[in-house]
């Protein structure tokens, strides 16, 4: 067992609150009173009702989510998502405590880029220059566009993906942000990278991207599952002794 105090403490040494994009404030205690100790922490990209049974079944002191579990203030949410507004009523009933963790863990070291950019093997990663969010690097090798997008989708577990192949035929530096950053292939582009990893692109960024020449591949923002073995190994390192679950696999898009 840990204190709680403590054990928030050392994450928020390495995932400060300030790293948090602006718009998106919504990290920290998102339901339910927090313990005076930690022993059982229970892990999910998304806390949803399709794996409340699973994490109830567990009996977690703490359960620790990427995105975050109520977004916006709970007064929103009462007067805009009933059915949300009862999930949190029966998670906290149920006597549930949800911590969210998003873009300050996005940002902070050794966090949900640096892991992506570990899957992929990266060389030499920094942060982007104008994004710090994002991260750039060397591949162990050059390869096609194509080569690398088979790679890529392999690597961060994607089970499909969108790829716009108009830059160099050969590709050896990459940048990526997990998740919808689409918008950051201008950064990367201008930063000198061969090609830019994000996913939720919306239509007019493609075909900005299409005439500007560059390769863009859109993978879909269920990789960011990574934060599940990552933050596990993050916990283990504060305290060894810690049970750890992580959420199964929820229901994602699928090709048709």
């Amino acid at each position: 067992m840990i204190t709680t105090s403590s054990l928030l403490a050392r994450l928020s040494k390495r995932f400060p609150k300030r790293l948090a994009l602006q718009y998106e404030k919504y990290i920290g205690l998102m339901a339910g009173k927090l313990p005076k100790e930690v022993g059982r922490i229970y892990l999910a990209l998304d806390f949803e009702e399709m794996i409340f049974e699973d994490a109830l079944a567990f009996k977690p002191d703490l359960i620790i989510t990427h995105h975050p579990f109520v977004y916006g203030t709970r007064h929103f949410i009462k007067t805009t998502d009933e059915r949300k507004d009862a999930f949190i009523e029966k998670v906290e009933a149920a006597g549930l405590a949800v911590y969210s963790m998003h873009t300050n863990f996005d940002e902070g070291r050794g966090g949900m880029n640096d892991a992506l950019t570990e899957a992929l093997d990266l060389r030499e990663v920094k942060p982007l220059l104008g994004d710090p969010m994002a991260r750039g690097g060397k591949l162990p090798h050059p390869m096609t566009i194509a080569e690398f997008a088979a790679y890529a989708k392999k690597r961060l577990g994607a089970e499909y993906g969108l790829l716009l192949p108009y830059g160099k035929p050969i590709v050896e530096t990459v940048a990526i942000v997990g998740g919808g950053g689409s918008k950051g292939y201008a950064q990367a582009m201008k930063e000198g990278y061969d090609v830019f990893i994000s996913g939720d692109m919306p239509h007019y960024t493609r075909r900005t991207i299409i005439n500007l020449g560059y390769n863009y591949l859109d993978l879909p923002h269920e990789i960011e599952s990574i934060f599940l073995p990552q933050m596990e190994k993050i916990l283990l390192e504060i305290d060894p002794s810690l049970i750890i679950k992580k959420a199964p696999l929820q229901v994602q898009a699928r090709l048709i």
